[in-house]
């Protein structure tokens, strides 16, 4: 599920790892804060607020992330161009630009000799950038949603 919340975050959208083993906890922080579950768990799927509707949920059938993606991105109809890289993929803040003079000794000279356009986490402070691991993951994202189509 770890891949699967960094793809979320990566298409923008606000994606929470849960990694405890309380249900319970589970179930109510998605109610608070209008969350839906996407879970490999049948027996959460059996809880009430989900079986009556208050909490929306998936259950995942597929085992490799891109078939979960697949999954996720048809049960939500989301748009895997929603907001791409937007969003820390290690701690789910919203990124904020920053110009090159910020992070010229942040970055690898190479990085800061060929890209002009920046983006920090201020939170964990990762730098992000439009190198060729961005673009990679962009044709993996038009990958997901044609896809659907």
């Amino acid at each position: 599920m770890g891949k699967l919340t960094r793809w979320l975050r990566t298409m923008g959208y606000d994606t929470e790892f849960f990694t405890g083993t309380n249900d319970n906890y589970l179930v109510r922080q998605a109610l608070e804060e209008d969350r839906i579950i996407l879970t490999r768990d049948t027996e959460i799927m059996k809880r009430r607020a989900i079986t009556t509707g208050r909490v929306r949920a998936v259950l995942l059938t597929g085992d490799e992330s891109e078939e979960q993606m697949r999954q996720v991105i048809t049960a939500l109809k989301l748009d895997s161009r929603y907001r791409p890289f937007t969003i820390c993929l290690e701690c789910n803040r919203p990124l904020a630009g920053r110009s090159i003079e910020e992070v010229k000794d942040r970055v690898p000279p190479y990085v800061f000799k060929t890209q002009r356009q920046y983006m920090e986490c201020p939170n964990c402070r990762r730098i992000y950038w439009r190198g060729t691991h961005w673009q990679a993951m962009m044709k993996q994202l038009e990958k997901f949603s044609g896809d659907m189509q």
